[in-house]
């Protein structure tokens, strides 16, 4: 069920572009500004395979008068396909980013990996934050760290993420192939809309598009995140983000039962919140794993108010 919103709808029109040239690689990312100097800051951060503007119906959610920033991480949308996609690397990046922009006292906000880079940008960077909303971060339980979740991958190319569609004859198709597939078929039409209309890229072998963000590329995401020592120590930066952190979360992920691409449940450690200083925990029973792409009205109102709660 959808939590209703009650603020003003106000914020809308697109978002300038603009181009990073980090150390390694290069990175696009979007800015929704606005004209007061002191408008508070939103950094929005982005899962696994997906990019800057799938925020696009949270933004549009939100009051007027926030300046909020989106990039695309390595190897998604309209940044640099440069490896390594390693979660230090995404992190290290995201810290580039704050240093280039200037970014103190911000909200960070992070769905899914982006979750887990807003954590780890923030102990990099405490000054860059003056809380965090985690959105279904990947944060595993400890335990989980200390297994083998590859299965029978040997590397990137056996993933079945590699396997993904990426031939397109425009978004149009791309949309109309998702959107009675789950978990697409869960997901505000908005939402989906952007997705793909945005989530395509010319190809530059044939007159079509393909994805963005390449197939083996996203494999090698999930792949090398049972491995990544980011996750092997991500909690001793926990334990040291000494700002507000808020928690969303939809139902936990049985690790030992369900399949790694499992999205109809959640990844984040049902415990995490407890680790923050100051964490808070949000269970959302009624969503999946896509929080922001089913509901993101409410996304839209623990930004705005840093002692909402859940209406579901």
């Amino acid at each position: 069920m959808q939590a209703p919103y009650f603020g003003l709808i106000a914020m809308s029109g697109s978002p300038a572009e603009s181009v990073f040239h980090g150390s390694d690689v290069d990175l696009h990312y979007f800015d929704w500004g606005s004209r007061a100097a002191d408008a508070p800051l939103v950094l929005l951060v982005h899962a696994t395979g997906f990019h800057a503007r799938c925020w696009d119906q949270t933004v549009a959610h939100l009051p007027d008068g926030y300046r909020v920033i989106a990039p695309d991480m390595r190897g998604h949308g309209r940044s640099g396909k440069a490896g390594p996609y390693t979660w230090a690397s995404f992190s290290q990046d995201l810290a580039e980013l704050i240093d280039h922009l200037d970014i103190s006292g911000a909200l960070g906000v992070g769905h899914s990996l982006g979750g887990h880079c807003v954590t780890y940008a923030a102990s990099l960077r405490p000054e860059a934050f003056s809380r965090l909303l985690l959105i279904d971060p990947v944060i595993l339980p400890p335990s989980v760290y200390a297994q083998e979740r590859n299965g029978d991958f040997s590397g990137p190319e056996q993933h079945p993420v590699a396997r993904r569609r990426n031939q397109w004859a425009s978004w149009q198709e791309m949309y109309q192939r998702f959107a009675d597939r789950a978990p697409f078929s869960q997901w505000q039409p908005e939402v989906l809309e952007d997705y793909c209309r945005f989530g395509l890229l010319p190809d530059s072998h044939t007159e079509g598009l393909v994805l963005a963000c390449p197939p083996l590329v996203e494999a090698s995401i999930y792949f090398g995140s049972s491995t990544d020592q980011a996750g092997a120590d991500i909690y001793a930066r926990v334990a040291a983000i000494s700002c507000p952190v808020t928690v969303l979360r939809a139902p936990p992920r049985d690790f030992a039962a369900a399949s790694t691409m499992d999205f109809s449940a959640s990844p984040t450690w049902d415990r995490l919140a407890t680790q923050f200083q100051r964490g808070r925990d949000v269970l959302l029973p009624d969503l999946t794993h896509f929080i922001p792409m089913q509901d993101p009205a409410l996304v839209a109102r623990f930004i705005d108010d840093p002692h909402a709660q859940s209406l579901s």
